[in-house]
């Protein structure tokens, strides 16, 4: 019996088919419903196991008889197979003869892989008598103009080499929606060289595509001589040729690289940043106290809880320390730094407060001569008092948010990481006697101890202390229950603020029922 599209039914196997060919026939069915079947001698399986029949792989009876039964079993199924496949694939009436040359093998000849996994010689599964998908031949169907070559709107020029037409295809991307811009951003500190390269995707998020850190300790002896050194140059210099080749290697819509307090204070910072762009074709540009308080605030946005009404918002860098107070009232502004009320610039960060202080051996005396250093610093500072920020008699409405450095290491021993994780960091809430247990650690720590924490390590031993001494006249000054780390800071700001003023959270596109509706009234226009 025929199928009307695909030849055999699919419910006859090709050993029945050949069966009937060769002149077998079908017994009546026994008491349990199944038709027991006399085998002739034309049958493959009497051919099969014929002792002296020429040109059928046989084994000899001993070896039969001693050969285990699922090996036989084994076998046997792989014959059955070849036979099911050999018939499928063969016309009506010659599926006898192509059953006998199938099972025609030399002696001895050893099956491949693929041959024992019923796989063909081009890696194929031996299903050409089975019925095609319903999906499959709608496509089929509805490429039939193009050609079998063009399924999934490819040509046969546009495959890949190596390609199977069968093969599944990567998506379509239609000419009409390019990628998503690339944004990119640098920042040149004091202490750390930093680039990201991100594009927009959800309103306020992006993706970061490329990203890149070093230590280069650009503000190494600037307290003392006024002057950036030769050694630091260097080291800036070959981190930002590392940038150059990432930001050349990429189609960068829009970018904005920037140098902050050790090219600010430095005599020689101009002539350093034109040798940058002469070696590296990098123009940065160095920017204000005020900008970089402002890019630090736009860069934590999102870590903002939605019940706060006042953040004091603090960026501890190696140079300076940026602070600034954010009171957000009953209207949230898309943009964070518009709530900005007060801020201030501190003209000490990690790097120049160890130098003056020491950063390798410090003691509880130490520690606190460099807290009192940076809490007279913060005494000439007006700004609101803490009861005014806080909302309420517990301060619920009021908590810090720091984004440094400091802040991130005291997250990572906190949480006794094994190495650095900026997931688990970014985002985490500290309390109060948290940060405070925190300081008290490493403060009981030597050195050696502080460069054999993964998350400290021998570049940021010498610099911890000094940082936790500033963050310790912060929490002095403001006191609250909780502060959230950010492992965020001027680089997000700057993508931030480059995504927003260039639109790139706007829809650029009406959504598909607003499509359908204009094309409907266009129609209904034209009619």
């Amino acid at each position: 019996m025929k199928d009307p599209d695909h030849g055999e039914k699919p419910s006859e196997s090709g050993a029945s088919a050949a069966g009937r060919s060769d002149g077998s026939k079908l017994g009546p069915r026994n008491g349990k419903g199944k038709r027991k079947r006399r085998k002739s001698s034309a049958s493959p399986s009497a051919i099969a196991s014929q002792p002296g029949t020429a040109g059928m792989a046989r084994r000899p009876a001993g070896e039969n008889e001693a050969e285990p039964a699922r090996k036989r079993k084994r076998r046997r199924r792989s014959k059955s197979a070849k036979q099911q496949a050999a018939v499928a694939s063969a016309p009506q009436g010659g599926s006898a003869q192509l059953v006998e040359s199938s099972l025609g093998e030399r002696k001895g000849h050893k099956r491949s892989k693929k041959a024992r996994h019923r796989r063909g010689l081009q890696g194929r599964p031996l299903t050409s008598g089975e019925r095609q998908p319903a999906q499959q031949r709608a496509a089929d169907g509805g490429n039939a103009r193009s050609g079998p070559s063009a399924s999934n709107g490819q040509t046969a020029s546009q495959q890949r080499p190596g390609q199977r037409a069968d093969q599944p295809r990567a998506p379509y991307v239609a000419a009409s929606e390019p990628p998503a811009p690339l944004y990119a951003a640098l920042d040149l500190g004091t202490n750390n060289c930093r680039l990201l390269i991100a594009q927009p995707t959800r309103p306020g998020q992006f993706r970061v595509v490329d990203a890149f850190s070093r230590i280069v300790r650009l503000g190494e002896g600037l307290g003392a001589s006024g002057r950036l050194s030769d050694e630091a140059m260097e080291r800036a210099v070959e981190a930002l040729k590392v940038c150059a080749s990432k930001l050349g290697a990429r189609t960068i819509r829009r970018s904005r690289l920037i140098a902050t307090e050790a090219a600010r204070a430095a005599e020689n910072g101009e002539s350093f940043l034109e040798r940058v762009a002469r070696e590296t074709g990098l123009d940065l540009e160095i920017i204000n106290r005020e900008t970089e308080a402002r890019l630090a605030v736009s860069g934590c946005s999102s870590l903002v809880d939605r019940e706060t009404r006042s953040v004091v918002l603090f960026d501890i860098g190696g140079g300076s320390s940026e602070i600034a107070v954010i009171r957000i009232g009953d209207s949230r502004s898309n943009r964070l730094a518009n709530h900005i009320t007060h801020w201030t610039s501190l003209p000490v960060g990690v790097v120049t407060l160890s130098e003056r202080h020491g950063g390798q051996h410090v003691t509880p005396a130490s520690f606190e001569a460099m807290v009192q250093e940076v809490e007279g610093m913060l005494a000439r500072f007006d700004s609101p008092p803490v009861e005014a920020l806080a909302n309420g008699a517990s301060g619920s409405g009021f908590h810090l948010i720091g984004t440094s450095g400091t802040v991130t290491t005291l997250a990572g021993v906190h949480l006794d990481l094994p190495r650095y994780d900026r997931r688990r960091v970014d985002g985490l809430w500290l309390t109060d006697d948290e940060v405070s247990a925190m300081q008290a650690r490493l403060l009981s720590w030597d050195f050696n101890a502080r460069a054999a924490n993964p998350c400290i390590g021998p570049d940021r031993a010498d610099l911890v202390l000094a940082g936790c001494a500033i963050l310790e006249a912060i929490r002095r000054r403001w006191p609250s229950t909780r502060m959230r780390v950010a492992d965020r800071g001027l680089r997000e700001g700057l993508l931030t603020d480059m995504m927003a003023d260039d639109g790139a959270w706007r829809r650029s596109r009406p959504r598909r029922h607003q499509r359908g509706a204009n094309a409907g009234s266009q129609e209904g226009n034209k009619a």
